[in-house]
């Protein structure tokens, strides 16, 4: 009898073990825990509409926080999901700190080729018509769709991974997704504009 092949271990597994090995003394394996979920993390944070600075700390403010408090995580399988959580929290808190720090005069200038008052309002209701839609859509369509679109080269298995999803599946829901949207926006006036 043939022994059936098994399949290689998923994301999570892998960082769970460089993990496990980590707790258990191989300081060596932190680094390899790195490489494994640092494309998810970037995802993670681009999905809360991070650019890539903020990204940066954030993803910098997870590896410290998880040196900090390895011995916490009872579970080393739940390290990929533990430092998704606090990529996010921390791009939220980043966030508004920066909006509380930026003062009248240090607001950035817009675009060198302005848009006319006309056209910018217009701008402003598709983007607000648009918004509208997608928060219509259910939680795992936005959140698909959110991390597509803010990934430079998005990573179908760290996707797949940090969402929860089969690979293959994540291509045919993301066309649902926009299926969707486009029909609802179609049948909505103030997307005509």
């Amino acid at each position: 009898m043939t022994p059936t092949p098994t399949a290689p271990d998923g994301l999570g597994t892998r960082a769970g073990k460089a993990f496990a090995a980590y707790l258990g003394g191989d300081r060596e394996r932190l680094s390899e825990l790195v490489d494994i979920v640092t494309p998810v993390l970037w995802n993670a944070a681009r999905s809360q509409g991070a650019g890539a600075p903020m990204c940066e700390d954030a993803i910098q403010t997870a590896f410290l926080q998880l040196v900090d408090r390895a011995e916490s995580i009872k579970e080393p399988a739940a390290v990929l999901g533990w430092l998704v959580v606090v990529v996010k929290r921390e791009v939220w808190r980043l966030s508004r700190g920066s909006r509380r720090e930026i003062g009248v005069d240090e607001v950035p200038e817009g675009p060198a080729q302005q848009l006319d008052p006309e056209s910018q309002s217009i701008l402003s209701e598709r983007q607000r018509v648009l918004w509208q839609h997608v928060s219509t859509l259910t939680p795992r369509c936005q959140e698909l769709l959110r991390v597509i679109a803010f990934a430079d080269r998005p990573d179908y298995a760290a996707i797949a991974e940090s969402l929860g999803m089969p690979v293959g599946s994540i291509g045919p829901t993301r066309g649902r997704c926009l299926q969707k949207l486009r029909t609802t926006l179609g049948s909505d006036p103030g997307w005509a504009v």
